[in-house]
């Protein structure tokens, strides 16, 4: 019998969740051929055949989340190692045998709570078992908000009185009067965004700092350059001066190792690219942007966009992030709160770009473009201050093109 496990595919992951099955009980599969699609907290992979054989069983059903190394499903045949033939008591043998798979069988399926490991560490941080802290998701997963509620001792009192208010009470309503409503599955990668945030909201104290950039003098930069055969996107230009700032200011490219206590400064400049996808909020990374031209960073740009975009992201672009952009002016965004993608130290957001009548300096009204910024920042490892002097040097960067240029390599 051969187990088909949960194993970590390449990308540090301790836990995936089961979306998908393309096989049954009593299927027939050939080495290599894909058996199940799991959703880790980065992307969706699918999970080969490691023999040739029938399938016995499935253990993990679909929409459960499991940790690495969890059976998913049981394999017979010919490609499955069959245990050595005997002359010793095998009936024995085989009895002991099926009781322990029925055994671990029976093991992860109970007194299992389903938890990320972030949760769980909180809970060990804590002394607290886990096992006795009670789910308010209806999936049953224990989230950070529930073990910090037991730890203030409000999780039993809210459990009981949840039990005394929902058991008297039985409703019955006539169906033609029950409102019409319709639910969308929470799985995949809404529900790793959801957990994403989560950790990232009640382990970092978020900032937000809010500016403007005039983008006059770029945009007549850029035009400039296209009329000259050179076509490069504003958000290339955005990149290229915010690694510069980030340069000068190194704080921000940086992520808090609180058990160590001490702040890691990233001498690599692995630029994090909020996308939106129909699939969700997808986070694809540009690696090494400092050393990149803003030509090279415009087409890399475009190439990883467009791969997030039709789900064709390779694992290496989805992971090393040093510090997050999201460019969510294009969907009409005037100001937001960004949260941080966890673990870095901040994120920032460039917003709608508008026409407006500006001062120039000559004190005359002239017509120009500006850009509302917002940044968040973990005020653990940085201050209001460093964040405006931050901003105030990518303004600097962005306002004055040609002082850009003087940075580029």
């Amino acid at each position: 019998m051969l187990e088909v496990k949960l194993h970590d595919i390449g990308e540090g992951m301790t836990e995936g969740e089961i979306v998908n099955y393309f096989v049954k009980e009593g299927d027939s599969v050939s080495t290599d051929q894909p058996l199940v699609e799991v959703q880790t907290d980065k992307m969706v992979a699918e999970l080969p055949s490691p023999g040739k054989g029938t399938v016995k069983e499935i253990v993990v059903p679909v929409g459960e989340t499991v940790q690495v190394g969890t059976t998913l499903l049981y394999i017979e045949g010919v490609g499955a190692k069959q245990p050595e033939q005997q002359s010793d008591p095998e009936p024995a043998k085989a009895t002991n045998e099926a009781k322990g798979l029925q055994n671990r069988r029976i093991q992860t399926k109970v007194n299992r709570v389903l938890a990320t490991p972030y949760t769980r560490k909180i809970a060990r941080d804590h002394q607290i078992d886990i096992e006795q802290v009670t789910a308010s998701d209806p999936s049953g997963r224990v989230t950070e908000e529930d073990v910090y509620q037991f730890i203030n001792g409000t999780n039993r009192e809210s459990q009981v009185q949840q039990k005394e208010r929902s058991e008297p009470v039985t409703l019955e309503l006539d169906s033609a009067s029950q409102p019409e409503q319709e639910t969308i599955p929470f799985r995949g990668i809404r529900k790793t965004i959801a957990n994403k945030m989560t950790q990232s909201i009640y382990t970092i104290p978020h900032v937000t700092h809010f500016d403007e950039i005039n983008m006059t003098r770029l945009f007549q930069l850029r035009e400039e350059l296209k009329e000259s055969g050179d076509n490069i996107s504003i958000p290339a230009f955005l990149l290229k001066a915010l690694v510069i700032t980030l340069k000068d200011f190194p704080v921000f490219n940086a992520q808090l190792d609180e058990e160590n206590e001490q702040i890691i400064l990233k001498k690599q400049y692995h630029i994090g690219l909020a996308s939106d996808t129909k699939d969700g909020l997808i986070v694809p990374v540009l690696h090494d942007v400092d050393r990149k031209s803003l030509r090279q960073i415009h087409s890399d740009m475009k190439a990883i966009t467009e791969k997030a975009q039709n789900g064709n992201l390779e694992p290496q672009l989805l992971k090393g992030s040093t510090f997050t952009m999201s460019n969510v002016g294009p969907l009409g965004s005037t100001g937001a709160t960004p949260i941080i993608n966890y673990p870095e130290t901040a994120l920032i957001a460039f917003h709608k770009t508008r026409k407006l009548p500006i001062y120039n300096e000559q004190d005359e009204i002239v017509p120009g473009y500006m850009m509302n910024v917002s940044m968040s920042f973990d005020h653990r490892v940085a201050d209001g201050a460093t964040a405006v002097a931050f901003t105030n040097r990518l303004n600097e960067l962005i306002e004055n093109p040609n002082k850009l240029m003087l940075e580029l390599v």
